[in-house]
């Protein structure tokens, strides 16, 4: 029986694909270069920012000086257009998202998330309305590790008191984690009801045919009794 459900972030609960988008092709139309080059110089830090080691404004500056186009003026042109379309997400969070979370609390089911986020979105994700639904969160930024590791996974059912084949994992996909879920015996779902919304190169995980499909979010709550 199931008695938690863990839960990404983005493109699970919530979108980036609203009304502002703001990617690495809008960035790099701000800085004047190639957006292709932009995203290859962009990735290089990733990993520090997804960990912590560095904050998204130290990330962008690294990104715009290595590129040569640096100034304090369009570091904070860049900072201000990703930090208002993020804002924009998490105002339109879905009613359905809610309806989901409400619908776990109900049933006594524990909830749990897992997100690879960089400082402005963690800053967001903690201020959200979506926070006091969790009973245990594991934000990459705040933790040094990202998704696949598998200690985000075990740590978090520990933290939740449940055991792996008591525990849904539902995600989009990406950062391979839902084989990760697999792989410390959770029952992975794919989130699949945000894919239609994305566009090239964002095109998030595609369907993945080990992992059953959840087509709506309310859908999830069908599943609790595996």
């Amino acid at each position: 029986m199931i008695k938690a459900v863990v839960f990404d972030m983005f493109e699970t609960l919530i979108t980036l694909f609203t009304e502002h988008t703001y990617f690495g092709e809008d960035a790099a139309s701000d800085a004047g270069v190639d957006p292709v080059l932009y995203r290859k110089v962009w990735h290089e830090n990733e990993t520090d920012r997804t960990t912590g080691k560095i904050t998204i404004e130290e990330g962008i500056a690294e990104t715009l000086r290595k590129l040569g186009v640096y100034s304090d003026e369009l570091l904070e042109t860049i900072v201000g257009k990703r930090l208002f379309a993020l804002q924009e997400t998490f105002d339109q969070i879905p009613d359905d998202s809610m309806a989901l979370l409400e619908g776990l609390k109900s049933r006594g089911i524990k909830i749990g998330l897992i997100t690879n986020t960089f400082s402005d979105e963690r800053s967001l994700i903690r201020n959200s309305k979506l926070i006091p639904y969790f009973d245990a969160v594991r934000i990459s930024y705040e933790e040094g590790i990202l998704k696949p590791d598998p200690r985000l996974y075990l740590s978090i059912m520990e933290e939740l008191g449940v055991k792996p084949e008591e525990c849904l994992y539902v995600g989009d996909g990406g950062s391979r984690e839902l084989y990760a879920a697999r792989d410390v015996g959770m029952k992975p779902l794919q989130a699949s009801w945000f894919r239609e919304r994305a566009f090239e190169p964002h095109i998030p995980c595609p369907a993945l045919s080990e992992f059953p499909q959840v087509m709506h979010q309310l859908d999830v709550l069908d599943h609790l009794k595996l």
